[in-house]
């Protein structure tokens, strides 16, 4: 599978570490979350069969963090964002 990334162009996917899902950039605010709240951030999470919001990790490349959109039933990547620049977006949004 090859890898657009934004910066480096594509990249095989060898070169990256697949770390779930990227629901995981929304962490529970330390201050107000409720255990209810971390129980679901650390343990729960959608097993979808389409396209799904993942996080990669660039570990033979640039150390960048990759936000992608993959179809989980064909593999085809639909997006690729820098995770700092989808986190970044979404505290602006809150």
């Amino acid at each position: 599978m090859i890898i657009p990334h934004p910066l480096l162009g594509p990249r095989d996917a060898a070169e990256f570490v697949y770390l779930g899902d990227a629901a995981l950039i929304d962490r529970p605010d330390p201050d107000t979350a409720s255990d209810e709240d971390w129980y679901a951030y650390a343990y729960l999470r959608d097993n979808p069969a389409g396209a799904h919001r993942e996080l990669w990790f660039h570990e033979g490349g640039d150390r960048s963090w990759l936000v992608v959109t993959r179809n989980t039933l064909t593999h085809e990547i639909t997006d690729v964002q820098l995770a700092r620049d989808v986190a970044r977006a979404r505290g602006r949004s809150k």
